[in-house]
């Protein structure tokens, strides 16, 4: 396999999108975060404290998809360096582990995803008991 500076170029946009993704997450969680807040300190619900600490897992978890995905997005760029000064051999081994790193960035947005699933389906199994104390 040839190994040139457009292999590890391929992974540009790739992760340039999964940085906005994960950018528009957190930013939509910190929004959440803030309308719940004040509605808690109103009425000192349980079941919104719980959604907060869930919530809090979440940003957790996608702080961390963000730095592993910055990391990887450093050793591609890293790696094009190392090839651009011909040291082929170390800028593969930098760019398996930039590779590396954005499949635990990945692992780690499909964890923060099956949390966000339980939440919603917590929501919605609320939802249908206040629907059937009502009937």
């Amino acid at each position: 396999m040839e190994f040139t500076l457009t292999t590890p170029a391929l992974l540009f946009s790739a992760i340039s999108l999964l940085l906005l993704a994960y950018t528009n997450r957190f930013l939509a969680l910190a929004s959440l975060v803030r309308s719940m807040k004040s509605v808690y300190l109103e009425n000192r619900s349980e079941n919104l404290l719980a959604q907060l600490l869930n919530i809090k897992k979440r940003i957790f978890l996608i702080r961390n998809m963000q730095g592993f995905g910055i990391l990887s997005f450093f050793f591609c760029v890293l790696c094009m360096f190392l090839i651009y000064y011909n040291l082929t051999v170390l800028a593969q081994y930098v760019f398996g582990l930039s590779l590396f790193l954005l499949m635990i960035s990945l692992f780690l947005s499909f964890r923060e995803i099956q949390i966000s699933a339980n939440a919603l389906k917590l929501e919605l199994m609320d939802l249908e008991n206040i629907n059937n104390q009502e009937k």
